[in-house]
């Protein structure tokens, strides 16, 4: 039935595939999610045992700049709930020269965060459970963001070992360094993610996701009540 459904909603977003949601600076767009951006995440990102409606999901397209100034377009799957407001953040990253240096739909890396993340892609929704848990992450839900992955890792320090994603990011592990691409408090990635209410993993006290941006507990409860 679940597959049933899908394909009726496939075929009614055929009708406003190409809708735009938001005029603006060139480059910056949200639409919802076309038969053809579904054809490109369905058994990816958006797997068969994924909950979440394809109404809920809108498709985003941007500009950023990498660390030469150089201009690239990007492309990003996230919830409606925070469509506009990952747009502006990624408007105002760009319109200041902020570097990031992918953006891609990480069905581009067959949904496979680790290998997203060697590459420093910055991406947004993927269903998935959080790392090492049965709980599913934000990045499910679509209201997570990981900006500049290699360089602002995931760590986590247990009795037995220090668990590190991507597990290539070692010599980012020490924030008191300078390098390209880092994400720290009270720099414009965070300003602009924090004044529009997401929670940084960096400031987390049991482990840190200096990656990592999202919306808070209470509101993915509100919009998703059975979210735990």
């Amino acid at each position: 039935m679940k597959k049933f459904m899908v394909a009726i909603g496939v075929l009614l977003l055929a009708f406003h595939a190409h809708e735009s949601f938001s005029a603006g600076t060139e480059g910056f767009t949200i639409s919802e999610i076309s038969p053809e951006i579904f054809a490109r995440i369905q058994g990816k990102s958006y797997k068969d045992n994924c909950p979440i409606p394809l109404e809920d999901l809108r498709y985003l397209r941007v500009l950023h700049k990498d660390i030469n100034g150089n201009t690239h377009e990007g492309e990003m799957i996230c919830s409606v709930h925070i469509a506009s407001d990952v747009l502006e953040i990624f408007r105002g990253l760009y319109e200041a020269g902020y570097p990031v240096e992918r953006v891609r739909l990480v069905d581009e890396y067959d949904a496979d965060d680790e290998t997203s993340m060697r590459d420093n892609n910055s991406s947004c929704f993927n269903f998935r459970f959080i790392t090492h848990s049965t709980r599913i992450s934000k990045h499910g839900l679509g209201l997570a963001v990981d900006i500049n992955t290699l360089y602002n890792p995931y760590i986590r320090v247990t009795d037995k070992e220090t668990i590190l994603e991507p597990s290539t990011a070692g010599e980012y592990v020490d924030r008191t360094k300078s390098f390209p691409y880092k994400i720290e408090k009270g720099d414009l990635c965070y300003k602009l993610f924090t004044e529009r209410g997401f929670e940084w993993g960096g400031e987390w006290k049991s482990l840190k996701d200096y990656q990592h941006f999202e919306v808070s507990d209470e509101r993915a409860k509100e919009l998703y009540p059975d979210y735990r």
